[in-house]
């Protein structure tokens, strides 16, 4: 029996969250948990408000969920919400549906406006050992503050701002340990790519993973983030790294995180959260860090991925039949045969940003790569923060005019080309290389080609031209 089934054994920083949440188990099986918080984004929000009012309901608790514009909002600076003729019609609806729900709504003129995924840990929102729910699927990212990140669909976002409640069924568990340290030129999303790419996008698939060991307890709490941003990338239903004394110090002092006296009983609740010695997981991977190069993929998924060093795989070279074919499938449609070197490979686009690498840390590291340089001719970068307050602490330390003075557009926060259902979308058959997290055949825009990479590796693909090693850049 695992501690997952209830058992009275030691238990995993998991266990002791879902636990505290819990409601009662439902007759089909099902945990019916509670929610702490409850963030709102416009694309999934409308129709469950819809809903509300066809069964005649009412927001339960309203003041446990906030909304935020960020998926169809224009980054151009100095927009409004109809800049983007598309999206007005879904920006003024959640507008509308926040105020006659007495919802607290950052909307693009509120200064605390941003990717909800950025937002929710930098304003407090999400909190140590708290259940976040999001009607978006990398509502993951805040376990890097230990809390449950749940991604729900539509008809679960109305049954949240209904009940403040979510029946789910209670997900396995994975720890997966990162040993030794990274080196020079290497992230937290190399850690999360290497992961992807040699145990696969249905690793995790369900499971709630810890992310844990020496390499992670070294990491600041904003590339906690970042790996746990793409644990939807590795089939899970959630990733969390156990709170401490980087998480702590993270969180004091946040808008809504709590004071005085609060504070002090929050945390002494807080460091209670952590995976005990002996507890038990029903998947538990180690991963060398040492061994960590960048890493950069070469296909239409996350687990298409190789080390900067290496080449495109002959797809002949995978064992599993359906993996041949879908690395055959993949080649084609990224136009660049197998043997070909990753560093190299000519871009047109460099794009910074998204709910994966958009905090002011993952700004600093390009920014470290790109001063006093020029961002090649060929090549169109963009720099999109990935809230407001992000990027007026970027502006406070001088980073937009080290952007700017190298070429790179820099504007206002959203989603922006994580996603092509806002303005900005790479053109057909046009190659991007980008800090976002899903490279899925047009992701960003009809036969658009996306490698993924971190900040400092796209930073450095802007200046060259083509794809390349950022350990070759002198900083």
């Amino acid at each position: 029996m695992t501690t997952e089934q209830g058992s009275a054994g030691p238990k995993t920083v998991f266990e002791k969250i879902w636990t505290a949440h819990l409601i009662r188990q439902l007759d089909d099986g099902r945990d019916l948990i509670f929610v702490d918080r409850h963030v709102l984004q416009e694309t999934t929000s409308a129709a469950a408000f819809d809903g509300l009012r066809k069964a005649g309901r009412s927001v339960r608790h309203p003041e446990l969920t906030v909304a935020t514009q960020d998926h169809i909002i224009s980054t151009a600076p100095g927009r409004d919400e109809n800049t983007n003729p598309g999206g007005r019609e879904l920006l003024s609806l959640m507008r509308a549906n926040a105020y006659q729900s007495r919802i607290r709504h950052f909307g693009v003129d509120d200064p605390r406006q941003g990717i909800v995924h950025v937002i929710a840990p930098e304003l407090g929102l999400a909190l140590p050992g708290s259940v976040l729910a999001c009607g978006d699927s990398h509502t993951s990212t805040v376990g890097g503050l230990g809390a449950l990140g749940i991604g729900v669909g539509t008809s679960e976002v109305e049954h949240v701002l209904a009940t403040q409640t979510l029946a789910l069924a209670r997900p396995q568990t994975m720890r997966i340990s990162y040993e030794g340290r990274l080196g020079p030129g290497v992230t937290a999303k190399d850690m999360i790519l290497r992961t992807i790419g040699q145990f696969g996008i249905a690793a995790g698939r369900g499971a709630a993973v810890e992310y844990a060991g020496p390499a992670v307890r070294a990491l600041a709490a904003e590339a906690r983030l970042t790996l746990c941003n793409m644990s939807i990338e590795l089939g899970a239903r959630l990733g969390l790294v156990a709170p401490d004394e980087t998480t702590f110090a993270y969180v004091r002092g946040r808008e809504y995180a709590p004071t005085g006296p609060d504070f002090d009983r929050a945390l002494a609740y807080w460091r209670t959260l952590a995976t005990e010695p002996d507890a038990v997981f029903d998947r538990d991977v180690i991963i060398d860090c040492d061994k960590i190069v960048p890493q950069v993929t070469w296909g239409t998924t996350p687990q298409d991925v190789i080390g900067i060093d290496g080449h495109v795989p002959d797809p002949a070279s995978f064992a599993d039949v359906k993996r041949r074919e879908l690395a055959a499938e993949a080649i084609r449609y990224m136009g660049i045969p197998p043997g070909t070197p990753l560093d190299g490979i000519p871009i047109d686009i460099a794009f910074i940003g998204s709910c994966t690498n958009s905090r002011l840390a993952d700004l600093e590291a390009a920014a470290a790569v790109v001063r006093g340089r020029r961002v090649s001719p060929n090549v169109r970068g963009l720099v999109v923060p990935g809230s407001m307050s992000v990027k007026r602490a970027a502006e406070d330390k001088g980073l937009h005019h080290i952007f700017r003075d190298a070429g790179f557009e820099w504007r206002d926060a959203g989603c922006s080309m994580c996603v092509s259902i806002n303005e900005d979308v790479v053109d057909p058959g046009l190659r991007c290389v980008a800090t976002s997290n899903r490279n899925f055949e047009n992701r960003q825009g009809p036969r658009s080609r996306t490698h993924l990479a971190s900040p400092a590796m796209v930073a450095a693909a802007a200046l060259a031209g083509h794809i390349t090693d950022v350990r070759k850049v002198s900083l």
